[in-house]
């Protein structure tokens, strides 16, 4: 009881004496004009600081809106420009590939610390998101999804052992398997490449479009060191173009005749 009446008393103070200082600064206000402008400059500041910093925050938090839309808009203008150069690679716009078609994403969670690492985008079911669609980056291959629920996906991403994408040593040299190599977010090993081909180290890697996930010629890094395996095929080093970890934005790309293309396959291997 006598705790409350502390308490109680030190809120009647405080309120008395923020009373007094109140109408000492009407007082004072109202004594000149010299004091009647200081006073109101000193307001002025305040209030400024005050929206100044209001509007830092709003701005802040905006700033994703304002990501998203700036990535809605790059689509649109990358659509338009392979339409007028059909001879460019554009990921944001696989209509050019043939019976591809693609949708913008964002990663909204990324694990990079496992052998098994895995993405989310902000796309699903709603938009027309299914299993087994590829994701790429302006830069190289990101994963393939494995699930989707009605608002997202889930994806294996490239630096999970258990991807492998259908990869050739330059535009028309030999295809072989290429997995990430389980250290760094930007490397990669090719392998089941024969050793006649004249693979040279600062040979680009590209998709082989042998897979019905990933359409062709989607460039994936530079060729490395090689080794010889058991005589017969190499194993080559691959820097990466693009670094997964740091990747936001995606494109999900879509094969338009993959059920077909997988019947026929079924149908011939029964």
């Amino acid at each position: 009881m006598a705790e409350r009446k502390g308490i109680s008393g030190y809120l009647f103070t405080a309120a008395i004496f923020i009373a007094l200082e109140v109408a000492a600064l009407a007082m004072l206000r109202n004594a000149s004009e010299v004091q009647n402008n200081w006073i109101s400059r000193g307001a002025d500041s305040f209030n400024a600081c005050v929206w100044g910093s209001w509007e830092k925050v709003r701005g802040y938090f905006g700033l994703r809106r304002v990501n998203d839309s700036l990535a809605v808009e790059n689509f649109r203008l990358r659509q338009q420009l392979a339409r007028l150069d059909s001879s460019l690679y554009m990921p944001e716009d696989l209509s050019i590939v043939g019976s591809f078609h693609s949708i913008p994403a964002r990663i909204v969670r990324h694990s990079s610390n496992s052998q098994h690492n895995v993405l989310l985008l902000d796309r699903g079911g709603i938009d027309n998101v299914i299993a087994g669609s590829g994701v790429v980056s302006e830069k190289g291959v990101v994963g393939i999804i494995d699930a989707v629920s009605e608002h997202y996906a889930h994806v294996l991403s490239f630096c999970n052992s258990s991807t492998v994408v259908s990869a050739r040593v330059g535009r028309n040299g030999a295809v072989g398997q290429m997995r990430w190599d389980g250290i760094s977010s930007t490397g990669a090993v090719l392998s089941e490449i024969p050793p006649y081909e004249g693979m040279m180290p600062g040979d680009t890697v590209f998709t082989s479009g042998f897979s019905s996930i990933f359409p062709a010629d989607i460039p994936l890094g530079l060729t490395g060191e090689s080794k010889l395996v058991n005589g017969a095929t190499l194993v080559i080093k691959v820097r990466l173009f693009e670094d997964i970890r740091r990747l936001r934005y995606v494109t999900i790309v879509s094969n338009n005749d993959r059920a077909e293309i997988e019947n026929l396959l079924n149908e011939e291997g029964q």
